[in-house]
């Protein structure tokens, strides 16, 4: 289990467990959604009685899982880069435009987070519930919130550290 760990997370330290969690939750949330879906979709066709609140789940779900995923996608530099100048601009350059990049995408994190949590209090104070099932639906904005919170944080410290020692986490995990 150690080698698989070490071939597929190769991030130092705490950054290795912390991917390693993250993606357990969202591979856990990705097997439940499955699962759900096809009971739901066995208990419309066969016993013409779907799972009440399924599209609800589905979307809490979706939303678990793609902001579990967020801070590894975002520090190993796994989103879409358009690298057309890179060869142009020299070393200097695109070290200094991965820095500033690092600092615009941990600062946009941060304060989207910072109104997003805004929004989660809000929603908590006025007593909002998802429509079918009666969540509080500032729980799910809160967890957003604190996503949001470490992918800036993991961003400006990792992604920087990428940046400095030139270490391009995605090429060595095969992506």
């Amino acid at each position: 289990m150690s080698g698989w760990i070490e071939k597929h997370y190769p991030e130092p330290n705490i950054y290795r467990w912390i991917g390693v969690t993250l993606e357990g939750i969202a591979a856990t949330v990705l097997l439940l959604l499955v699962l759900l879906t096809c009971f739901d979709v066995a208990g419309r066709y066969l016993f013409n009685n779907s799972i009440d609140g399924a599209v609800e789940l589905t979307q809490i779900g979706l939303a678990i899982m793609v902001f579990a995923q967020m801070p590894v996608i975002t520090w190993r530099g796994s989103h879409v880069v358009v690298d057309l100048l890179d060869h142009v601009l020299g070393n200097r350059i695109v070290k200094i435009l991965g820095i500033f990049s690092v600092f615009i995408i941990s600062t946009s994190f941060y304060f989207l987070a910072v109104r997003i949590y805004q929004l989660a209090e809000r929603s908590l104070r006025r007593g909002e519930l998802t429509e079918y099932l009666g969540l509080p639906a500032g729980h799910i904005a809160q967890y957003i919130a604190v996503m949001s919170w470490v992918t800036a944080a993991c961003m400006l410290t990792y992604g920087a550290y990428r940046v400095f020692t030139d270490k391009n986490v995605s090429q060595s995990v095969g992506e």
